[in-house]
């Protein structure tokens, strides 16, 4: 049988950008360039980048051990998403994950991961858009106890489609314990390690 694979979420790099930008592409009609999320990763002061990292150890054979052979592992990005904070606002503005990984919950360990770090900088308010035919996507964000406060109208480029303007009240303690449960139970129901949500980025943290 082989091993579980476990789940890493941490901080984007360049080394990353290849992966990322294959599933930018696959999951929108109007990808990021590589320049913006340069400028993200590395300049961006307000902006979090995150990867959900798929990883599996690879035992060696008896007779790789007799060649002091090393274990190794396989690893490759499942997902990424980005969040700024701005005045007291964490703002989630993308969550892909791979088409082949879509259906088994990675997305919702993207945005819980991005809820928390919000938290962590005491935010005020996390807030992200969701097209208004996404249904599956909202549906996420309501258990997460996201509500919807206004429509964007023709708020995306390439259809003109309308956004719902989603928010979750962190100032709210009931919410905030409910969400911790939510948080918590990922840890349960994945092999995961959470390198981004309580870590500073590989750069300076503005301060909340």
């Amino acid at each position: 049988m082989s091993p579980k694979p476990n789940l890493l979420l941490r901080y984007m790099s360049t080394a990353d950008l290849p992966y990322v930008m294959e599933i930018d592409r696959l999951s929108f009609e109007i990808p990021w360039s590589e320049k913006s999320y340069r400028y993200e990763m590395n300049e961006s002061e307000q902006s979090f980048m995150v990867v959900l990292e798929w990883y599996q150890e690879r035992t060696v054979t008896r007779l790789q051990k007799l060649l002091h052979i090393q274990p190794f592992a396989e690893r490759r990005v499942v997902g990424y998403g980005g969040m700024w904070f701005i005045s007291g606002e964490a703002h989630i503005s993308s969550i892909a994950v791979h088409p082949r990984g879509r259906g088994r919950g990675w997305g919702e360990i993207l945005l819980a991961g991005m809820v928390r770090r919000g938290l962590m900088l005491s935010a005020e308010e996390v807030a992200l858009e969701v097209r208004i035919s996404n249904h599956r996507a909202q549906n996420l964000y309501r258990k997460y106890e996201f509500k919807t406060v206004e429509i964007k109208p023709r708020y995306y480029r390439n259809n003109n489609e309308d956004a719902f303007d989603m928010r979750m009240n962190v100032l709210d303690a009931a919410v905030c314990s409910r969400f911790e449960e939510r948080y918590s139970s990922l840890f349960a129901a994945f092999q995961l390690s959470d390198h981004f949500s309580d870590f500073s980025p590989p750069r300076n943290t503005p301060k909340p």
